[in-house]
């Protein structure tokens, strides 16, 4: 019976295997090799190997590309966290059926595709759109407000496409405070803010982790949101890599920079790994 059981579960794991060979680990390693070719011309590759890819990441206009992209996604991530935390807090001291709806509503954008509630945006943003007509109409602006083409249109897009990566996991973890222990805190006189520093914080700091990472990471790559709401004007890494294969044609180099951020993803989850578990046995003391 014993070695039946196990043949059903080696069944059962061989298409996931299948699955991630062919889709994941084959095209990953087709990406890595290609990065060691040259570029024609033409758009082709030359089978000749080369680390020069590599080295030309590092050429200044490149850098500037990577620390713009980094700015970006740490200003995105740090506005998801302050919406995710009172949002996460505030659903504690609702029933549970108004809770539950307000989840559901998070996660209701889900349902539709990212890049047409994208383009949803520029009715909004434009300086003709909603948002300045309503300002413009109220007295409060006498001129359109510039919200679109630039740092700030981006920034709102982002924002708005991986809050929910922010709210889930910041959520998960707040559920899990002793409501006794928020209790016990204001009871001894305590203020919102000290209560959030002194109780929510430090027993929800590994939630606030993962969901800083569940957004920090796609914001870099996030080429569709610049290329929309920033009007092809700026540019961060996922459109570096977009237009290397699609229209400079220098795969081998387009796919040396996508290596390259797999390898600052890797960094970034080893660093989580380590902060977070440390943070874990903080918020256990």
């Amino acid at each position: 019976m014993k070695q039946k059981h196990s043949i059903e579960k080696y069944l059962f794991t061989v298409p996931v295997i299948i699955y991630s060979f062919l889709l994941i680990l084959l095209p990953l390693l087709y990406v890595l090799l290609i990065s060691f070719f040259k570029s024609d011309s033409y758009g082709g590759m030359i089978y000749t190997f080369t680390l020069s890819n590599y080295a030309e990441i590092f050429n200044i206009t490149y850098i500037r590309i990577f620390l713009k992209s980094i700015g970006i996604a740490l200003i995105t991530t740090v506005i998801c966290l302050f919406i995710a935390y009172p949002f996460a807090i505030s659903l504690m001291s609702k029933k549970e059926t108004t809770r539950n709806l307000l989840i559901k509503l998070v996660m209701v954008p889900f349902l539709m595709n990212s890049l047409i509630r994208t383009y949803g945006w520029i009715v909004l943003l434009r300086k003709n759109g909603i948002i300045n007509s309503a300002l413009i109409g109220t007295g409060i602006i006498n001129s359109p407000l510039s919200l679109m083409y630039n740092n700030l249109g981006i920034i709102i897009g982002m924002v708005y496409t991986l809050l929910p990566f922010m709210i889930l996991p910041v959520y998960s973890a707040v559920s899990k405070v002793d409501p006794n222990l928020v209790e016990a805190s204001y009871d001894l006189g305590a203020s919102k803010i000290k209560t959030f520093t002194k109780i929510y914080l430090p027993l929800t700091i590994s939630g606030a982790f993962n969901g800083s990472l569940m957004v920090f990471i796609p914001a870099i790559g996030y080429f569709f949101i610049t290329d929309i709401l920033g009007g092809g004007k700026i540019m961060i890494i996922g459109n570096l890599i977009k237009n290397q294969f699609l229209t400079a044609r220098n795969w081998p180099f387009g796919a040396a920079i996508s290596i390259f951020l797999i390898l600052m993803t890797l960094i970034l989850v080893k660093i989580y790994k380590q902060l977070g578990g440390k943070m874990d046995d903080l918020g256990g003391m």
